[in-house]
């Protein structure tokens, strides 16, 4: 296991100019991207209400990712007179019942969840929108850390949401640890284009339980996923195995090889 962590180490430590030269491309990229853009310049130095949404936006997934004001709300970003005209496709903020619709340009496949679970049911009736939970500005990645007490309890009891959350954490761990795996022997130059397929539509299917409330439904889905997960971990258990035989190979041809050249020695010692 040294080995493979040290070729591992030197796979990393030999992308490093490169991860760096893809920083020095595109960090100058987004900020010069966030500096043209009239909504930030505008915004960013305002105070109090008015420069909050840019405050949280800098925190956020969006903004990791280079999505600004405009992509979700419209308008023109680099003229401070139409950046917020509806002829250049200014939106402004949603009513509560056109969030899911506002946010669904993007997430498509996550509005179709929301819509189907009793929380899209309630929409219009008191019931949560993505902001509820998500945020509007400040939106984060998705984790089972969104799934706490802190805001589930605003609407209703935690206990539901508890075994939820509950019923997907081994799930996410697997995710994590098999990520990592898949990551280290791609970087030793193993073909695990495969086993990374297969772990993306896993790790999809368990996305697609965060909206679902329904205990029963997210119980039988992570069982079955877990199944899935389990048949990738095999297959790198395998190349486990493989790897470790070739150790065994390799160390048996070196000692072979030592031995060798240390008969060859006594031999020319012997028969001069």
């Amino acid at each position: 296991m040294s080995r493979m962590v040290s070729r591992a180490l030197s796979a990393t430590i030999g992308l490093l100019p490169a991860v760096f030269l893809v920083l020095l491309l595109t960090v100058p990229q987004l900020c010069s991207a966030e500096e043209e853009i009239v909504c930030i310049q505008c915004h960013g130095a305002q105070s109090g209400r008015l420069q909050e949404p840019v405050k949280l936006w800098r925190e956020s997934i969006h903004a990791e990712n280079g999505i600004f004001c405009n992509n979700c709300h419209g308008g023109d970003p680099k003229d401070a007179a139409n950046a917020m005209n509806p002829a250049r496709g200014f939106l402004g903020a949603p009513k509560e019942e056109a969030i899911p619709g506002f946010c669904g340009r993007c997430h498509i496949g996550i509005k179709a969840d929301f819509l189907a679970s009793a929380h899209g049911r309630a929409l219009g009736q008191g019931g949560p929108t993505c902001v509820t939970c998500h945020g509007n500005h400040a939106v984060k990645k998705v984790t089972l850390d969104l799934i706490n007490e802190k805001t589930c309890s605003t609407c209703h009891s935690y206990e539901r949401a508890r075994l939820i959350r509950g019923a997907m954490e081994q799930t996410e761990s697997t995710l994590v640890t098999l990520s990592k795996r898949l990551e280290e022997y791609r970087g030793q130059g193993v073909d695990t284009s495969a086993l990374e397929k297969g772990l993306f539509a896993q790790r999809n299917r368990y996305h697609s339980l965060f909206h679902e409330v329904n205990l029963v439904r997210v119980r039988d889905e992570s069982t079955k996923i877990a199944g899935e997960l389990n048949k990738i971990r095999i297959a790198l258990d395998r190349i486990d195995n493989e790897f470790g035989k070739r150790r065994i190979i390799g160390v048996f041809a070196i000692g072979a090889a030592l031995l060798a050249a240390l008969l060859l020695h006594l031999l020319k010692k012997t028969y001069p």
